[in-house]
């Protein structure tokens, strides 16, 4: 005897409507994580930068490092250069600025959790097939926004010129921060939920 499902059969997080589904929250996870880093340290990247750097990407450098993410600042004047890696969070004066380090995490396990009770996961398996398509969303966010976040300057005196440039460094954007990130928590925050609707 067959042991092959029907349509009606299958498991709900195993169609691709499911998947999409789940990478449409990827999306949301990131913009969500994104709005709260605004709503923590907005205020100081306005005094920190001022009108040098538009404020929403001051907000996105501490977004990316809230995820382990480098921010770089490399410079040049001539044939003169050189590379820093910035410490945003380490440096912030607002008190709450340690907490950027658990958003994403947080957030990522919230939507793995909703993703398994809106489809009454209760199978480790199926919260991974839940959990783990968040990452095509997030991924997809944290690569574009690490390429618009970045911000250029030049300028030229006496005949020298003058570059420099800021941002998140793109591979690890995406691969820690993009893939990871999601990856791990939204999956664990899935499984969380399943073993306990499984109780």
């Amino acid at each position: 005897m067959s042991s092959t499902l029907t349509p009606s059969e299958e498991s709900p997080v195993s169609r691709g409507s499911s998947v999409a589904a789940s990478a449409g929250l990827g999306v949301f996870a990131a913009v969500i994580g994104y709005l709260l880093t605004y709503l923590l340290v907005g205020s100081e990247v306005r005094e920190t930068f001022g009108d040098d750097i538009p404020e929403w990407k001051g907000v996105a450098w501490y977004f990316y490092e809230a995820h382990m993410v480098d921010i770089e600042a490399t410079s040049r004047i001539g044939s003169f250069g050189g590379t820093r890696v910035l410490d945003l969070i380490g440096e912030s004066s607002t008190a709450s600025a340690d907490l950027l380090y658990a958003l994403p995490p947080l957030v990522l396990v919230a939507v793995g959790a909703f993703l398994a009770l809106r489809w009454t996961v209760t199978d480790l398996g199926d919260a991974v097939v839940a959990g783990a398509p968040v990452t095509i969303g997030y991924a997809v966010v944290l690569g574009l926004g690490a390429v618009v976040a970045e911000a250029n300057t030049e300028a030229s005196a006496l005949g020298i010129e003058a570059t420099g440039s800021i941002g998140p460094v793109l591979l690890p954007a995406v691969v820690l921060g993009g893939i990871l990130y999601p990856l791990v928590f939204a999956t664990a925050g899935a499984a969380i939920a399943a073993t306990v609707a499984d109780r």
